[in-house]
């Protein structure tokens, strides 16, 4: 008898040490999975078209269609911005270019840009951008390519053009009107250096809650027509009128792509809801809740 509940012990002990190892190698093989899987955003287009980019371009994509939205500025706008960044610095925030070209658009103080400093800032960068393309006559109707380099003064003004696709498709995406058709799927890793240090957002939620959040929203976004509430702690909320859905998910997309700045591990908006613990999984459906009608909500970590 002794002999057989000493045989009963050792089967378990064998039988939760397996379990053991089957957990560890589990949740080994979970970390290998979201740690092999890139940070990168995807926009998806309304004919199919996607576009791929990794954050650190996505923070700024979605930055200089916060700066139209901040202009009261048409998506035909975002288009050209876009297809002119993308052109002159793939958008990355480079310390360099030609003589002494800066930023997402090569811009130059030597030419009247604004200091290396401010150049250097993408809200400043893309506002200037936009204060000189609404000079250019008739800007709506003209190519994009004529447009952008009636800005530019580009050597190669006929570049612009070959950027005009992707740069549809994200403004589209990122002006709110597709909803939530974007993904960004994050590691959890802190965003670089170099550039953290030139972003707004970086500078303004470093103590990583919500009234960092709002103060970088009120810098990039603006103030209308979405409402600010004066908030703190770990999450933060944005009234968000129904007639003004495709602002909500501008704004919403807006937070995913900055979300690794913002030390946001949640959006959630129109019943649809980001996690930074699941981004692999995108937009999910959440359960209604009346509390959260009309409310775009942020989680921080």
């Amino acid at each position: 008898m002794a002999a057989r509940r000493r045989g009963r012990r050792k089967a378990w002990a064998v039988l939760i040490g397996v379990s053991v190892v089957l957990a560890l190698v589990s949740y080994l093989a979970v970390r290998f999975i979201r740690s092999a899987t890139p940070d990168e955003c995807t926009a998806h287009g309304p004919d199919g078209t996607t576009v791929t980019l990794d954050l650190d371009q996505a923070s700024h994509a979605a930055t200089i269609a916060a700066v139209a939205h901040v202009h009261r500025l048409p998506e035909r706008a975002v288009t050209i911005a876009l297809a002119t960044a993308i052109q002159e610095s793939k958008l990355h925030n480079l310390t360099y270019g030609d003589r002494d070209s800066l930023g997402l658009f090569q811009q130059r103080p030597s030419q009247g840009w604004g200091s290396p400093a401010q150049i250097r800032d993408p809200v400043y960068a893309s506002g200037k951008f936009f204060d000189a393309l609404v000079k250019v006559p008739d800007y709506l109707g003209l190519p994009v390519t004529v447009a952008a380099q009636r800005v530019q003064h580009s050597g190669y003004p006929e570049a612009y053009a070959s950027h005009e696709a992707m740069a549809a498709t994200l403004a589209d995406v990122l002006t709110g009107r597709e909803g939530p058709a974007l993904n960004c799927t994050v590691s959890g890793a802190d965003p670089a250096p170099s550039d953290t240090a030139s972003s707004a957002v970086g500078a303004v939620s470093e103590a990583g809650d919500g009234s960092g959040v709002a103060a970088a929203v009120r810098r990039e976004f603006g103030d209308a027509p979405v409402a600010l509430p004066a908030t703190g702690g770990d999450s933060v909320s944005f009234p968000i009128a129904t007639e003004q859905a495709s602002t909500g998910w501008s704004l919403a997309l807006w937070l995913l792509c900055h979300a690794t700045a913002l030390h946001a591990t949640s959006v959630t908006f129109d019943g649809r809801r980001w996690s930074s613990a699941a981004s692999d999984r995108g937009w999910t459906h959440t359960t209604p809740d009346s509390r959260q009608t009309g409310m775009l909500a942020v989680e921080l970590g």
